[in-house]
């Protein structure tokens, strides 16, 4: 009771005195907020006078540069990049020019065949629209690379059907095509930007590129056994459009099955939302840590923003204004003055917001004083604010050790990736 009357003081002094406010980065926007004493929220967006060529040129950064760029990147990956672009020029001019030269040889006329090459480039080209519009979801891909590369084959499939129905409408053999190879551009762009995270997982010994190199000889392997196996389809049960709408849906079943499969026995180690929630409540069940190879089988790959009760109900990544009333936040600051997270305890789930800087350590502090605070309401049927004070002082008192195991299991907790959630900072 002393400690409560402590803080309500505190708290009425500091409205009368202070005003609070902090700043959001979402979406590579920095945004300041600001509650003043009488509780309304002002905000404005941070360096809005930019010149236009500023802004244009934070923009090709965010689009095309990794997070954080120059800081976030070794020295020598401007000319890496400069060079690696002047490459792609030169061999997409090169494929129009052989596309033509093919086209020629098949016995095309001249005149038919230059509307023939223009309708293949563009329908080429929408490939690479496709992996345009994909690649800004990069971050996306690294807190979640086992349910985009799912993604990534039903997008896939689905490409290869809009090209296999198109002899049905030969009049819209462009839009059908074109659309097919759209989607097919965002598979590509999201199969191999999850494919390293997948590999990584596996990697025990440094060895990530003798993975990677044999993961590759197999698909190649089995690649070149498929065309066969294709070949032989095509001239025998798939002659015919009938048949090819029978084998077709089954084998894209298949393989999707076997994606699914295979992502579900890959024990990814980093730190996301589902997995934090997913070590913590078992932590608070049997008090044990469970490896990635323990929970590799319990995730759920298709809807992985589903809340866990045994782990306190935890949303991460909302905007701090929406999160916290401006009476409660003064309060907050004071429970978690050295940390740099905050938590907001509502009926059905406990919202985390985390500071910029804040790392896959900070997550997990936050997430156990969540299930810890969840634990102690449902044990005492009484909520109230002391209770986030009492978690946080159990979650000190546990923490050192529930980390220590934590990385002996070997969870990399450097870092937390929340996929584009937003942060804030003081």
């Amino acid at each position: 009771m002393e400690l409560l009357e402590k803080i309500k003081t505190r708290k009425k002094e500091a409205d009368k005195s202070m005003t609070v406010h902090w700043f959001e980065t979402s979406d590579s926007v920095s945004r300041h907020y600001q509650f003043q004493p009488d509780g309304h929220l002002s905000m404005k967006v941070v360096d809005d006078s930019r010149p236009v060529v500023n802004k244009m040129v934070e923009s090709f950064l965010n689009k095309f540069f990794p997070s954080g760029y120059p800081y976030s990147v070794s020295e020598g990956y401007l000319r890496y990049t400069q060079f690696r672009a002047l490459q792609h020029f030169t061999s997409a001019t090169l494929s129009v020019l052989s596309t033509q030269s093919l086209l020629f040889a098949a016995g095309l006329r001249p005149t038919p065949a230059q509307a023939t090459v223009v309708s293949w480039i563009l329908k080429d080209g929408m490939q690479h629209v496709g992996k345009l519009i994909c690649s800004n979801l990069g971050a996306r891909m690294d807190s979640e690379p086992k349910r985009w590369r799912i993604f990534a084959d039903i997008l896939y499939d689905l490409g290869t059907g809009l090209e296999v129905v198109s002899p049905l409408c030969p009049q819209l053999f462009l839009e059908l095509a074109g659309l097919g190879n759209f989607a097919k551009g965002m598979a590509v762009v999201a199969a191999r930007a999850t494919r390293l995270p997948i590999y990584s997982s596996f990697a025990k010994e440094g060895n990530l590129s003798d993975l990677f190199a044999k993961g590759e000889a197999i698909s190649t392997l089995f690649n070149v056994l498929g065309i066969g196996a294709g070949i032989q389809l095509a001239s025998t049960v798939c002659s015919t459009m009938q048949g090819k709408l029978v084998v077709g849906p089954l084998l894209s079943c298949i393989h999707v099955y076997c994606v699914i499969e295979e992502m579900r026995a890959t024990p990814v180690n980093t730190l996301n939302p589902q997995r934090t929630a997913m070590i913590v409540a078992n932590f608070m069940k049997t008090g044990k840590i469970s490896s990635p190879a323990d929970l590799r089988y319990q995730e759920d790959l298709l809807f992985p923003e589903r809340l866990i009760e045994d782990a306190g109900s935890v949303k991460v990544g909302r905007d701090l204004h929406k999160v916290v009333r401006p009476s409660k936040l003064q309060e907050l600051k004071e429970i978690f003055i050295e940390e740099k997270f905050l938590l907001n305890r509502e009926d059905k789930c406990t919202d985390l917001v985390l500071e910029c800087n804040a790392t896959g350590e900070d997550a997990l502090k936050g997430w156990l004083v969540a299930a810890y605070a969840a634990s102690m309401e449902k044990s005492f049927n009484n909520p109230s604010f002391t209770t986030l004070q009492d978690a946080y002082e159990k979650m000190n008192s546990v923490f050192p050790t529930f980390l220590c195991q934590l990385q002996t299991k070997g969870w990399h907790t450097d870092r937390f990736l929340d996929g584009t959630g937003s942060r804030f900072a003081w």
